[in-house]
């Protein structure tokens, strides 16, 4: 196995792999210096480093198989074609780096035809899952997951004895399905934040004592990595000032992309995924600081905040926490269902939960609960109809329509929450006003409609002075 781009996620990936038995493992950065640190910093992996891409080539067994960990767009073409050059038919190229799907279509697309095989793999678990295990998302040929599976089954994160791993399906669809993986880590991050900021506003709390609800919770059902991050975050405390250090944080949140692709391609596909939305939407809110600074003397909520009973309030956020969390996760199985139609891929998604299960960034207890539910129905249309998911969404309920409604009367922006509880709503409700946006839409632009009644599409011809409507079945 080769390893191509040596910052921190490819030097630990490349460690990973060096420590399972059998692995011998060939290195290689543009940069000489990196390659040659690695390999003297680490003596125990017995890496081999390679110096050019044909030294590299050379360093591996055939059918060569070689990792490419390098920033995505025009770096990773490079570095394809960099190996295109060197490798043979039947060799394999793995882009592990956060691409565009699209851009892996292509890139498989075009490999192909050289008879080299292509995967485009998602790697979610940080610096330390790379190192200790990770879950992973492989897409590409059946010939090529015949040869990596055994090798990626070796590294990756271990749940209930099953690594997590799986061969997502050819072509792009490991990159889609980590694309959708990082649209509900977005999602997740914002609940969760607008979680500790109520109980903040609300109670007082300082953020050392709103670790230990988190703490908590944590010991629940909405245990997961990022509820136990965000306990250790709120107890640091900065050395410069001596103040919670969350509070000397600027609070401008980054993104990187994928947060964003998730939600276009939503769009493309016609599926809503409002809270992954909202999500992305609140990191762009925050990072545009001059126009919060003028916006702050805009007329806001005459109520505070006020409990009669602070352990009740505390309650009713941790159940609107669960209950928006299960809309973002049925949000993204939908959106994977959908790109799995579109793109004709087979993805089993009971699969998908399990191998997030352990490793990943959004890891959580109650991924079990989605394999079973796929489990029991693979066609499943609604991941929230589940009886599990119904009993905790029953059991939300009015803790879920108090937070958002206190939310609002008090002026604290909750986004997620409120888009989540609306998509709940909407998704429940037996009639929507989608049937005046139609009307609308015939009237001025004559978009036609369909009726409850009867079958075919009608025209009205509009008229401002008419009552009458005269309909034309265009079949």
């Amino acid at each position: 196995m080769g390893v191509v781009g040596l910052a921190v996620m490819g030097s630990n990936l490349a460690r990973n792999l060096a420590r399972r038995e059998g692995n011998t493992v060939a290195i290689y950065n543009r940069s000489r210096d990196k390659t040659e640190h690695l390999a003297e910093q680490h003596p125990e992996a017995g890496f081999v480093p390679a110096f050019d891409y044909a030294e590299f080539a050379a360093a591996l067994q055939k059918p060569r198989a070689a990792l490419i960990m390098v920033k995505a767009g025009g770096p990773t073409d490079a570095v394809i074609d960099e190996l295109v050059n060197v490798f043979e038919p039947g060799d394999i190229i793995i882009d592990g780096g956060n691409s565009l799907f699209t851009d892996t279509i292509r890139r498989e697309r075009a490999v192909r035809e050289t008879g080299i095989n292509f995967v485009g793999m998602g790697v979610s678990g940080g610096e330390e899952g790379a190192l200790e295990g990770p879950s992973l998302m492989p897409g590409g040929s059946d010939e090529s997951w015949v040869k990596l599976g055994p090798i990626l089954r070796s590294i990756a994160a271990v749940a209930e004895g099953e690594p997590c791993v799986t061969h997502i399906g050819h072509d792009g669809a490991g990159h889609f399905v980590k694309m959708v993986h990082n649209g509900i880590e977005y999602a997740d991050m914002q609940l969760i934040a607008e979680a500790y900021d109520l109980i903040r506003r609300g109670t007082g709390k300082s953020p050392a004592e709103i670790a230990d609800v988190f703490a908590e919770w944590n010991t629940g059902e909405l245990e997961s990595y990022l509820i136990e991050i965000t306990s250790e975050v709120l107890r640091q405390v900065d050395l410069d000032t001596g103040k919670p250090l969350v509070d000397v944080i600027l609070d401008q949140a980054g993104a990187k992309g994928t947060g964003a692709w998730t939600v276009q391609t939503a769009l493309d596909l016609g599926v809503p995924v409002s809270g992954i939305a909202e999500a992305t939407f609140a990191r762009s809110l925050s990072s545009h600081p001059e126009q919060r600074s003028v916006a702050r003397d805009l007329p806001g909520a005459e109520e505070e905040l006020e409990l009669e009973d602070e352990d009740a309030f505390i309650e009713d956020v941790r159940l609107a926490l669960f209950a928006s969390k299960i809309v973002a996760y049925s949000q993204g199985f939908d959106e994977i269902r959908a790109g799995a139609a579109e793109y004709d891929w087979q993805i089993d998604l009971g699969a998908v939960s399990k191998i997030w299960r352990a490793g990943c960034i959004i890891r959580a207890q109650f991924l079990n609960r989605i394999a079973d539910a796929y489990a029991e129905t693979p066609d499943l249309p609604v991941l929230l109809t589940a009886p599990y998911f119904v009993d905790a969404l029953t059991r939300a309920q009015g803790a879920w329509r108090r937070i958002v409604s206190a939310a609002a009367t008090a002026g604290i922006p909750a986004p997620a929450f409120s888009s989540s509880l609306a998509y709940y709503d909407g998704l429940r409700a037996e009639r929507l006003p989608a049937a005046l946006i139609q009307a609308q839409r015939d009237f001025f632009g004559a978009h036609t409609y369909k009726r409850v009644d009867k079958p075919g599409t009608f025209h009205t011809l509009w008229s401002g002075d008419r009552t009458e409507v005269e309909a034309t079945d265009t079949h």
